[in-house]
């Protein structure tokens, strides 16, 4: 109940989940309301949490996406985790904390959490902008980072284990190397052929792919080499299957659940009267990540020749610590390397960091648009990104098409056919593969860039359609995006013909006000053209009965 009330709190707020369930942790715990007192039952749930948690990383771990970026990925994302754990480090020993302390504080503040960002993305519709693959690409990197320090706890707690010496660290990592024999061989002969059986009962897909967890969790507990380990490896498992996407959805409820536990359990170890002490520490930590962490992407990526605007936005998704850090601090403190007091002083940053970064992530565009004036003396002359179009955009063009998705490649497509030649422009990626696949031409843009819509390719031009109905990733109104475009077109001086998209009927008279020559309203026109069908065919239908009057 206290997590659905805090949830919902926290969902008015435009909070994460994360950040309402470590409140709840806090507040279970004995230093608030001293509910959360089953401790064993509490323990297990959060066990089982971590282990779905990491079987998802696993599932996910997609080291395609960062071969596709290529050296942009890992640039930044190794990048992004030296620089930050360098800096990190020196900044809790300037700050007092030990040798040990330090380094557990500072790799813990390399983590982003991918479960806010893409989330953050996906409901921004930047999942597939440029920045935002950046974003994941280096994600990735930091996930695979995860799995190192991951392995690297478990043999450090082999060796600091009672009675723990060379020959228990080589038996650790014989179990270890063992169960990734096994994880292959399963790959190899029986992952695909026994999940699509499986998957003919989704119910027991999902079974079975929470015992695999489980069972390679506990494997790992009781050979040394860690539950986080195991569950991992367990999702490594099922990554290649055709079923992972399914599994990995259908288990998403179940790890936010199950998280819950763990943020219960470490909310109950944490002491409010200590935390105190590191207010200040926590500030400057905070400080850091929200600002650093993305000044440290923006650099890399400069240096790598894209555009600062895409270097800002793709650094605002590292301005956060993520659930990894809580769970990276809580086995050291189970290891005995670091006080509660560290678990605390991170989970703080955590909660701050979040909360914080999530409203940075949503008025990303509104932020850039404060802070470029700040940035544009260090702005690159011929970014990789604009000198990669620079050929296209010069040449003449009859149409302007914005946002290449289905709809706007349906459009672009059929006025091809009519013989008009078409230049697309889309923030996506694949959305510009797949039309130049079509044999298109398009340019990478995004409608919400001022700098961009201030060098529009109009000589030639006779009409510009923008398929893009919102953009809500301004936090303004969904018209906004639009009409922006719509002024640097008569600001630009173009005459032609303008069509853009709206989905309801207030934005389409706002936009025709704003000087829209045609507004696209793609549900009601469908449903238009759909009636007008079904009319037709319903009075071809009867001018048949008329003609043969025995026939029903």
């Amino acid at each position: 109940m206290l997590a659905a009330l805090v949830g919902f709190a926290g969902s008015l707020l435009r909070q994460p989940l994360i950040v309402s369930f470590i409140a709840v942790g806090i507040l279970a715990g004995p230093s608030v309301l001293d509910i959360a007192r089953s401790s064993a039952p509490i323990e297990l749930l959060a066990e089982l949490g971590i282990a779905i948690l990491l079987f998802l990383v696993g599932v996910k771990l997609d080291v395609k996406l960062v071969r596709e970026l290529g050296p942009v990925a890992l640039a930044t994302g190794l990048g992004q985790v030296v620089f930050t754990a360098g800096i990190g480090f020196l900044l809790c020993l300037a700050l007092g904390f030990d040798t040990v302390t330090s380094l557990y504080v500072a790799v813990a503040l390399t983590f982003s959490s991918t479960i806010i960002i893409v989330k953050l993305l996906s409901d921004k519709r930047e999942i597939d902008s440029l920045h935002g693959r950046i974003a994941l690409g280096f994600l990735i990197v930091q996930d695979l980072v995860v799995v190192l320090a991951m392995i690297g706890l478990s043999a450090i707690g082999v060796g600091t284990r009672a009675g723990g010496g060379l020959s228990d660290a080589l038996g650790v990592l014989g179990a270890g190397l063992g169960a990734l024999g096994l994880v292959l061989l399963f790959i190899r002969y029986l992952a695909d052929p026994l999940t699509t059986r499986l998957a003919r009962t989704p119910e027991l897909l999902i079974a079975f792919a929470i015992a695999l967890a489980a069972l390679l969790a506990a494997l790992g507990d009781s050979f040394g080499f860690g539950k986080e380990l195991g569950g991992l490896l367990a999702g490594v498992a099922l990554a290649s299957t055709p079923w992972r996407d399914a599994i990995s959805a259908r288990l998403a409820p179940l790890r936010d659940f199950l998280l819950l536990f763990f943020f219960i359990a470490l909310g109950s170890r944490l002491d409010l009267g200590r935390l105190g002490d590191d207010l200040f520490a926590a500030a400057v930590l905070s400080a850091f990540v929200l600002v650093g962490n993305p000044l440290i992407v923006l650099a890399i990526m400069v240096g790598l020749g894209y555009r600062m605007r895409t270097g800002f936005l793709a650094g605002l998704t590292v301005a956060q610590i993520s659930e990894f850090s809580l769970i990276f601090m809580g086995v050291g403190v189970a290891l005995g390397h670091v006080e509660e007091a560290a678990l605390g002083l991170v989970t703080m940053i955590g909660l701050v960091t979040i909360a914080v970064s999530t409203y940075m992530i949503t008025w990303s565009h509104l932020l850039w648009a404060r802070i470029e004036p700040l940035l544009r003396p260090f702005e690159r002359p011929a970014p990789r990104e604009a000198r990669e179009e620079e050929g296209e955009r010069t040449r003449g063009h009859d149409v302007l098409l914005f946002g290449l998705g289905r709809y706007g490649a349906a459009i672009g497509h059929r006025l091809r056919a009519a013989g008009l030649s078409v230049l697309g422009v889309d923030f996506s990626p694949e959305a510009l593969a797949d039309w130049r696949a079509g044999g298109g031409e398009a340019v990478y843009g995004d409608v919400v860039d001022p700098e961009f819509l201030a060098h529009l390719p109009l000589a030639g031009v006779r009409l510009v359609v923008s398929t893009i109905r919102d953009h809500p990733a301004q936090g303004l109104t969904q018209a906004d995006d639009r009409e922006a475009l719509l002024q640097a077109l008569r600001a630009a001086g173009f005459s032609g013909i303008v069509a853009v998209t709206a989905v309801h009927a207030r934005d389409a008279q706002r936009l025709a006000r704003a000087g829209a020559d045609l507004v696209l309203e793609p549900f009601a026109d469908a449903a238009e053209e759909a009636a007008q069908r079904l009319l037709a065919a319903a009075e071809k239908r009867a001018s048949r009965k008329a003609e043969r009057p025995g026939v029903r």
